[in-house]
């Protein structure tokens, strides 16, 4: 995908969280029966709340977990300017009021060989597709989002500082090339390495930078409506050299963080049990969080599983692999285990 930026559309980009896009991620998660890639089980009170008739409504416009395709934009509206506290009623009343030609449009993009489900066409009929969307996004939000809230837009106002003063010191160019490796700016357009084979152009747009914690780490664009130009990017997403041993508990929890963190040499679940004075169960599943996530590698040492971080996982706890890193990783053989 090729975006053209004008001058001043460039002048107009800025930096602010997306509570519709952490919301709409976090469904996403707790629609797959792995969980969260980085963050786990998005818990009971997260799957009861996809019983809920709108929120039924908005799952089936959502992406399936681990596949590619497009969610409908009205589920993201662009973060409007004004109080931060006030931003995710507007981005609900700005879904509500998507005119009824524009969520057709999008509906057939979400299923382009039609095979619509009967929930989604039925609420396209009555006209009322958009509030529902916006009231189950709501629901969701408090039933499964809202406690942890305080929490994420920490990280995420931390992340806007960070990028701030990157802006300030190195230019917006520079920012855009080290948003995502992905992403790429070549001085008056934005490239994203995607499936999508689009150029659209952006004259006097205003495009917005949304940093993500749940949409770790997937990249998601809304670049072909100016009035909607949103690139929503995981934070810890860009350069090796960018990412900062302190916020690695924000970003994976403090047990993982600490798990990833003492897999600077191999280790069995056992031996990461006994120095992190975790049960073994406890370790084993979050492993597994960070194994999914391609975090760790495991491999069989004869009777035992080993653990290692991957060259993500280095990066993610702010490390560049060593040499004696690499000659360790050299030396495992063999097909991954499947025990712990």
């Amino acid at each position: 995908m090729v975006a053209h930026l004008d001058g001043p559309s460039l002048a107009r980009l800025r930096l602010a969280i997306s509570p519709a896009a952490e919301v709409t991620s976090w469904l996403q998660a707790a629609l797959s029966r792995f969980g969260h890639p980085v963050h786990g089980d998005p818990g009971p009170a997260a799957r009861a709340a996809l019983r809920h008739p709108d929120v039924a409504l908005v799952a089936e416009l959502v992406t399936p977990p681990g596949r590619t395709g497009y969610t409908p934009d009205l589920l993201t509206p662009k973060p409007p300017l004004g109080s931060p506290d006030a931003v995710f009623d507007e981005q609900l009343s700005a879904a509500a009021a998507t005119p009824p030609g524009e969520v057709a449009v999008q509906v057939a993009a979400r299923f382009p060989d039609g095979g619509l489900p009967t929930s989604v066409r039925a609420a396209l009929d009555e006209g009322v597709l958009a509030r529902r969307v916006a009231d189950g996004l709501r629901y969701f939000w408090q039933a499964a989002l809202a406690e942890q809230w305080p929490v994420l837009r920490a990280t995420l106002e931390a992340e806007l500082a960070r990028q701030a003063t990157a802006m300030a010191s190195t230019g917006v160019g520079s920012v855009l090339n080290n948003l995502h490796p992905r992403v790429g700016w070549t001085g008056r357009s934005l490239t994203i390495d995607s499936s999508y084979r689009i150029t659209t152009a952006l004259a006097g747009a205003e495009l917005v930078l949304a940093p993500s914690v749940l949409a770790w780490p997937r990249l998601s664009t809304q670049l072909c409506d100016a009035g909607n130009a949103v690139l929503v990017y995981p934070v810890g997403a860009g350069p090796v050299n960018q990412c900062r041993p302190g916020r690695l508990g924000d970003l994976v929890g403090a047990s993982r963080a600490a798990i990833l963190a003492d897999l600077d040499v191999p280790r069995s679940t056992r031996e990461l049990s006994e120095r992190r004075r975790l049960a073994p169960a406890t370790v084993s599943y979050h492993l597994g969080v960070l194994l999914r996530s391609g975090l760790v590698l495991r491999n069989r040492d004869r009777h035992t599983v080993l653990y290692r971080r991957s060259a993500h996982g280095e990066g993610l706890v702010g490390q560049e692999p060593t040499r004696s890193a690499s000659r360790r990783k050299a030396a495992w053989v063999g097909e991954p285990g499947s025990g712990t």
